[in-house]
């Protein structure tokens, strides 16, 4: 089993920064890939960003150039830094990792006001 726990949602205007964290802990060696989704009202959770094992990066192209992915091993934490956040960033952003199974956070709110 893994856990998850984000933190790190705010409320910020728009053009502002967050920076969210999420720190695994349980059978941290099973995982392969960790990401951030993102899930708005009435909106289907969609991909933010993922990052691999391995430190490869995949990002959906409405962040790309104002989000940035990455990990720290050694503390078992993900992050997901927002720069430049929209309106339309706002959401509940939950860290996912893939190992044996897929495991889910409890998600962070994410409010950015114009």
């Amino acid at each position: 089993q893994v856990q998850l726990v984000e933190s790190g949602g705010n409320s910020v205007q728009a053009g502002g920064s967050l920076r969210l964290s999420c720190a695994a802990s349980g059978s941290i060696f099973s995982i392969n890939a960790m990401g951030w989704y993102r899930q708005a009202p009435g909106k289907q959770r969609e991909l933010v960003a993922a990052i691999t094992s391995s430190g490869t990066t995949n990002y959906a192209d409405s962040v790309k150039g104002r989000f940035t992915i990455s990990r720290d091993n050694a503390k078992n934490t993900m992050y997901l830094q927002m720069n430049s956040l929209k309106p339309e960033d706002t959401a509940v952003y939950y860290c996912m990792a893939m190992g044996l199974l897929l495991y889910w956070g409890q998600g962070t709110q994410v409010t950015v006001s114009s």
